[in-house]
């Protein structure tokens, strides 16, 4: 089939990506990326609208008819507070400490350059229906952009959402897909543990918390383990633990904080009930007192079948079946959850790794790059579906 990028596009939107890449920004500081993609937007003629933050987008191509369900292309604009340590590239982060560590500038790219396409189409009267591009800011942060982006009404008039996610793992000009859950539930637990302190010499009139708190970080992800089917992968792990100043005193303050990542829906719905039980609990023993502040982060991302069928028949055509494999569901978050609480829809795994590359590169490390050919595939996979789905409507 014809390319659907021109030589000179295909070079503008790695130029882009280059640029996003060297100025990364933090979630609900993307102005500069918010400011650039809408300036591109408006060149080509189309009307972006900034979100009420000041920072993310939408832009519809073509005019909504206020009947027909739209097809909505989804991108996150952020980026990581890691530092850039990959060598030997031009395009390496300037601002420190700050990575677009997580592919998020590709998937930029990607919705970008696919508006630019459709709406070419749409002057030269080719495109079925309106299609909304979303650019949503902060995907990074607990609970999630989208959330807010929700809020602000960015899904009125749309009856089907898509996204990418960048997957080192698989090689580019390939889409790995999954119907059903294909990332994890992922919140955050952060708890207080107090008592009476004292004299080392004496623990049996204080509360021991050094190991109250132990005995949280190690019983309570062995207890929930035993009160939930295990195929639902409810795990706390624990990132932090701080307690004490001085060896001969027992401290009357201890903290921990962790994430609880969960493959099953219903199960990450009961997760905050249960683990606070099972915290209380184990804390209970030892005459601690809690304080539990559970954050909500996202619920797994659910693809359905439809959503799944579009992006095969539109990957299908462009690069042959052969282009297409099964993936497995993993245990990171994704904020595009949020939007699937609401309309149906689907995220595919975008291949970044150079055939043949055996870096072993992984997402939110400093070194993590890709292969810009995958720009070229997001664009036509979106693109397609966007066209498929507007005929089959």
């Amino acid at each position: 089939m014809p390319g659907i990028l021109s030589d000179e596009l295909r070079a503008e939107l790695i130029a882009f990506r280059r640029d996003l890449h060297m100025h990364p920004e933090l979630g609900n500081q993307e102005f500069r990326t918010t400011a650039a993609i809408k300036a591109r937007l408006e060149k080509a003629g189309l009307a972006p609208e900034v979100l009420p933050g000041g920072t993310g987008l939408i832009c519809d191509v073509g005019e909504w008819d206020g009947v027909t369900p739209m097809l909505a292309l989804r991108a996150d604009i952020d980026a990581l507070p890691i530092p850039d340590t990959k060598a030997g590239v031009s395009y390496r982060s300037t601002v420190p400490d700050r990575a677009h560590a997580c592919g998020h500038d590709v998937h930029t790219v990607c919705v970008l350059g696919a508006g630019l396409v459709l709406g070419e189409l749409e002057r030269q009267g080719r495109l079925p229906h309106a299609v909304r591009l979303l650019f949503q800011p902060a995907e990074e942060v607990l609970p999630g952009g989208a959330a807010d982006a929700i809020d602000a009404g960015v899904l009125k008039g749309v009856g089907r959402i898509i996204g990418v996610h960048c997957d080192p793992k698989v090689d580019v000009g390939k889409i790995g897909l999954r119907i059903g859950a294909i990332t994890s539930a992922c919140d955050r637990l952060e708890i207080s543990l107090d008592g009476p302190g004292g004299h080392t010499a004496r623990p049996h009139l204080t509360t021991d918390l050094v190991t109250a708190a132990a005995r949280v970080a190690l019983d309570v992800p062995a207890l929930l383990a035993r009160r939930v089917d295990a195929r639902s992968g409810l795990a706390v792990t624990w990132g932090r633990l701080v307690t004490g100043h001085a060896p001969n005193v027992v401290p009357q303050h201890a903290e921990l904080s962790g994430t609880v990542r969960c493959l099953d829906l219903e199960t990450w719905r009961q997760a905050p009930d249960m683990v606070h039980a099972a915290v209380d609990e184990v804390a209970g023993m030892h005459r601690a007192k809690t304080v539990i502040d559970y954050v909500r982060g996202v619920p797994p991302v659910v693809n359905d079948a439809e959503s799944i069928g579009l992006l095969d028949a539109a990957m299908t055509l462009r690069r042959g079946s052969y282009a297409i494999e099964d993936t497995e569901q993993s245990l990171g978050g994704e904020d595009f959850s949020w939007y699937l609480e609401h309309v149906p829809g689907a995220m595919a795994r975008l291949g970044v790794r150079t055939p043949g590359d055996t870096r072993g590169l992984d997402l939110h490390r400093g070194n993590f790059d890709v292969d810009e050919e995958a720009i070229t595939v997001g664009v036509e996979l979106f693109t397609a579906s966007a066209l498929l789905d507007g005929n089959r409507s």
